[in-house]
């Protein structure tokens, strides 16, 4: 048994006030491998308080000096990376495959804070007025269970870029990854105050983060429910906000596209991280004459991947993270089976011999409505609906219709055709032909999918405030 006890405030690794304790459960298994203790408020005041204290000093910090910690920060994370999968591996159910690039990818996120510091010019000139961009102050970061090494650095990275201090709340959820990741912290040698780490949960510890006059942003990663009242928390401090959230993203394949390269894609965008992703393409419009192609490509994908432990050097999907998603994924599979949907492969359910954990038979539903619910929510698990059209305009116009706007995905022989497209869908980040993400370009939503960009520079400005001055080479 791993038990968590401490929390991490300036500088120190220090019991924390509250005593309340989550388990830590091995989704594979749905055994208890661990504890982590809970802070509590009063240890997100001290957390705040030291950030605030060191705020001071850390934002006359040169960018040669920032540089370097982040440079320290990536090369203490790289150190650590077989630890830090397995931990990926055994809490969260990230496949082997799959967990060793996560750990690289949070490194790496350190090193774009650093290269977009290096470019970033914190004084131009406009006219006859000095523009200062100078730290916002005290960060609260917030972040979820399903990526929670890379949401972490992406955010701490920007703000140790823009001089900011910080106070991280990581998922209750992510105790042995949070806290192997803090090790890495505390060896960077960056100085006391300037990186602190909270465990608890969003209730205590976030509302604190949320209505502390001390604070000043939030960079909060998670649902949209959650994101829209720690916006209403912001109002009476009147903090900045930064908030990525969920999503729905669509995937158009139009007509002249190769389906035999596209539609395994799509499955693939959908299954991303275990269908944990924000990000995923959820919603697949086909041509409706191509629907029987498609189903029949898409089941054949499933097959072709294999759900099983994530342990093993083969496994494709892993477990969902607690049994409580488990759940509201098969909430889900059930209303599209009793809203008519057609299944086309997987269902309710652990696959063959996986009983134990939190496994999901990976599903396609086929001729799914704007109507139904796995068509309009968040599922955030492995379930693909596939819808169809008759005219790219219905396509455009049925992508719009959610309320969110964060990814897109699109497939055509046709570039000139896909550019339009890409212009007329309304989301944040959108992939052309398989292509992959670009994590120094800014990431973020439409609409109900958030507010803010973050990765490179675009995540270094918002963790700045800018100030004009005119009159600084006028003498009395």
């Amino acid at each position: 048994m791993r038990n968590l006890e401490q929390v991490y405030i300036n500088g120190k690794f220090v019991t924390p006030q509250g005593t309340d304790r989550q388990e830590l459960v091995n989704p594979s298994t749905r055994e208890v491998f661990g504890t982590v203790t809970l802070g509590n408020e009063e240890d997100a005041k001290l957390a705040i308080a030291a950030a605030k204290a060191a705020f001071t000093s850390f934002t006359k910090t040169s960018v040669q000096e920032r540089a370097a910690m982040l440079q320290r920060l990536n090369d203490a994370i790289l150190d650590r990376t077989d630890e830090l999968a397995e931990a990926n591996i055994l809490e969260y159910g990230a496949p082997r495959m799959a967990a060793a690039g996560r750990v690289k990818l949070a490194a790496a996120n350190l090193m774009d804070s650093k290269e977009a510091l290096e470019q970033f010019e914190f004084v131009h000139y406009i006219g006859k007025a000095k523009v200062v961009s100078e730290p916002v102050g005290v960060i609260a970061i917030i972040t979820p269970w399903n990526a929670s090494y890379s949401q972490i650095t992406a955010k701490l990275g920007a703000a140790i870029a823009a001089g900011c201090t910080v106070v991280i709340k990581p998922s209750e959820l992510s105790g042995l990854q949070t806290q192997l990741l803090t090790e890495c912290f505390h060896a960077a040698d960056i100085p006391a105050g300037v990186i602190n780490v909270v465990n608890g949960l969003g209730a205590t510890v976030g509302a604190e983060l949320t209505r502390n006059r001390d604070v000043a942003m939030v960079n909060f990663t998670g649902s949209t429910r959650v994101g829209k009242e720690i916006r209403r928390s912001t109002v009476d401090s009147m903090k900045r906000v930064t908030l990525e959230l969920g999503g729905k993203s669509p995937n158009i394949v139009l007509d002249d596209a190769d389906f035999a390269k596209a539609i395994p894609a799509a499955v693939r965008s959908c299954y991303m991280n275990n269908g944990q992703a924000c990000v995923a393409g959820t919603r697949l419009f086909v041509p409706e004459h191509r629907l029987d192609e498609v189903k029949l490509l898409a089941r054949e994908t499933v097959l072709s991947m294999k759900v099983g432990l994530p342990s093993e050097a083969d496994t494709m999907l892993g477990p969902i993270v607690t049994e409580k998603q488990y759940n509201q994924v098969q909430h889900y599979i059930r209303a599209g089976l009793q809203e008519g949907a057609e299944l086309v492969i997987g269902g309710e359910g652990h696959p063959e011999g996986l009983e134990q954990g939190n496994f999901v038979k990976p599903t396609v539903f086929a001729n799914v409505t704007e109507a139904m619910a796995i068509a309009k929510e968040e599922i955030f698990g492995p379930v693909l609906s596939i819808l169809t059209y008759r005219t790219e305009e219905e396509a455009v116009e049925m992508a719009n219709n959610t309320d969110y706007g964060l990814g897109a995905y699109i497939s055509t022989s046709n570039l000139k055709k896909a550019n339009d497209l890409a212009s007329r869908i309304q989301a944040g980040v959108i992939l052309i032909n398989g292509a992959g993400f670009e994590m120094k370009a800014p990431f973020g939503g439409f609409k109900h999918s958030g507010i803010g960009r973050e990765y490179g520079i675009h995540g270094l400005q918002d963790c700045l405030e800018t100030k004009t001055i005119t009159g600084f080479d006028l003498p009395m």
